[in-house]
This record gives C-alpha cells, structure tokens and sequence, in this order.
C-alpha cells in the first residue's frame, strides 16, 4: 500500500508521446531552411509568460489583470544590467528572476485575502502604477523611446547574438523547456495538487490542513519569477526594452492568448501564443491599419468553436472518441 501514492505520482509524470513530438518539432523548427526563427523566439517568450499566468489562473483560480507587471520588471532588470556592464546573459535571467519573483512574493501577500472585483483591481493598480513610472521617468527609462545602449554578451562566452535569431532562438528554447521540467515537476507534485483543489474548494482544502494562503503567496512568487524571465528574454534577444512591455494591453493581451490556447493544459500558452502571434504577424502585413480589427474577429470565431480553448477542446474530442471505440463490440471470430 506505500508503493501507491508514488505510483500515482510516477503515472502524472509520465511523459506521453504528444509532448514528446511537441518539444521534438520546435528542435527541428531550427534546421528548417527559411524559418522565421526570430518569431518563433517571439511564440517561446509568450508560451513562457502565459505558462507563468497558468500557474496562477488555470491551477490556482487566481486571475490577474497586471502580470505584465512582473514581465517588465525582469525585462527592464535585464535591460539596466546591459546597460550598465553586467552583460553576462544567464547571470542576468536569474537576477531578473530574483527581482520579479520578490515583488511576485510581496503582491502575493497583499492579495491573499482579496477576491474577485478587489484582486483584479490591485493587480490593475499595480501594472498601471509601473507603467505609469517607467513612461515617465524619461531619464531613467528612456520614456517612449526606450532604454538604450543594451549589450548582451555571447552565451557561455561562445555563442554571439547575430541578426538571422539563430543563437537567440536555441538560447530561448533551451531556457523555456529548462523552465518548463521545472514548473511541470512542480504543477505534478503534492503541491499541485494542492493548488487544484484550493482551487476547487479552498474551504474544504483549508479544513484538511493545507496551508492555502501561503501556496498562494508561492504561486504568486513562482509566477512572477517565471513572468520576469520572459521579460528578461525578451530584452537580451532584442537589446531593447520599452514602457510597452508594462502596458496594460500587454497583460490582455495574454489573456487572450491563454483563453485561445487553454487554461490548465501547461501547453495551452504555447498554443495560444503560436495562434496569436502568427495571426498577428499575417494580418498586419495585409492590413497595417485595421489589422487589430481583424485579428479580434478571428478571436472571436476561434472561442466561438473552442470554447475551453484549442487544446481543452481538441482532448475532449480524442477522449470522446477513444470512449466511442472502447463502446464497439469485438468482431466475431468466424468459425
């Protein structure tokens, strides 16, 4: 009777052959000629930001309208110790990490005991009050026009950032799966299973002694962290940073990107992001003007036909037809 709750641990780890092939083509997505490698580093940076708003809106029932918070605070992190000669890439990840997860940890204890309209509006409060800084303070920032002067060093001390995204991307790729083990031990652990059910019920989770509000405040922490290498990411790729990355539009826009993908899936912001962006990418070079309009219709019909998101539906739909076969009788056997 021991061996079986690690036995039901081992089952939830278990890799299946689908995420197998999913990382395998993104691995492949880089020795094919003419790929566009510096969006496809662009649809990494996003996957890894709507995977840190999984963590908490998905797993934990936790919405925020303000993590665009946490992706600019690791981006301009990123971006100031560029400037300022700490070029060393990874170094820099882990710093922003530290700086974003910290103020993640903070919030996270503020809002514990909010719910609803009041946790939306401090998470609003928050990203509207940074943004408000980092656009203002134009000697500090560089206002509209960004923080300028970034340099990055080469990866390792071998491997230089060129113009084709080539280093970029395998640098991107191999920090958001780093990443992703990491948050999928952690989202297949006790521990995530307890922010499920806290999700579910956090009275009844209370009652069996789980310490909610300080999973909570760790989820926050771990979100935010997670948030601020994706800004961060973005930043050493580009070598720029700009108010933009705290705007407001960007946390809706990551919404959308976990609405379309599925909430709950760990892949759902990958897929999301791979839709969203490439949308984006086409409909603006065919209609730079009322491109956005476009791209909301599509929106549109997308929940329209994939109401939990793509990837929610799509499971749905394999298990209803896994059952279906299971259902048929066994042929008879001629005698």
């Amino acid at each position: 009777m021991r061996e079986l709750p690690h036995a039901f641990f081992r089952a939830r780890a278990r890799w299946s052959t689908w995420e197998t092939a999913f990382w395998l083509c993104w691995a492949i997505a880089f020795f094919v000629p003419g790929a566009n490698l510096a969006l496809l580093t662009q649809v990494l940076v996003w996957g890894l930001f709507a995977l840190s708003l999984d963590l908490l809106l998905g797993y934990r029932g936790i919405p925020s309208l303000g993590h665009a918070a946490f992706f600019g605070i690791g981006a301009y992190t990123a971006g100031y110790l560029g400037k300022f000669g700490w070029t060393e890439p990874i170094s820099g990840l882990v710093l922003a990490a530290l700086m974003a997860g910290i103020t993640g940890l903070a919030t996270g204890r503020i809002v514990r005991g909010l719910h609803g309209v009041g946790l939306l509006m401090v998470t609003l409060g928050l990203n509207l009050l940074l943004y408000d800084f980092v656009h203002r303070s134009t000697e500090l920032t560089g206002g509209d026009d960004g923080l300028q002067g970034i340099t990055i060093a080469p990866v390792l001390g071998l491997f230089r950032f060129d113009m084709f995204g080539r280093t970029g991307y395998v640098y991107v790729l191999a920090v958001v799966f780093v990443l992703f083990l990491l948050v999928r031990a952690l989202l297949h652990s006790a521990w995530g299973l307890a922010l499920l059910g806290a999700r579910d019920n956090a009275r009844r989770m209370t009652m069996l002694g789980a310490p909610v509000a300080g999973d909570l405040t760790w989820a926050f922490g771990i979100s935010a962290a997670l948030a601020g290498v994706a800004g961060a990411l973005l930043t050493q790729t580009t070598q720029f940073v700009s108010p933009e990355v705290m705007s407001f539009q960007r946390s809706a826009d990551l919404l959308v990107v976990l609405v379309i993908g599925g909430a709950a899936m760990l892949y759902g912001g990958f897929a999301g992001a791979l839709v969203f962006l490439v949308l984006r990418d086409l409909l603006a070079a065919l209609n730079p003007i009322y491109w956005y309009f476009w791209i909301g219709l599509v929106l549109v019909l997308i929940v329209s036909f994939f109401r939990k998101g793509i990837l929610p539906t799509l499971r749905a739909a394999w298990q209803r037809r896994a059952a279906a076969r299971q259902a048929l009788p066994a042929p008879e056997v001629a005698r």
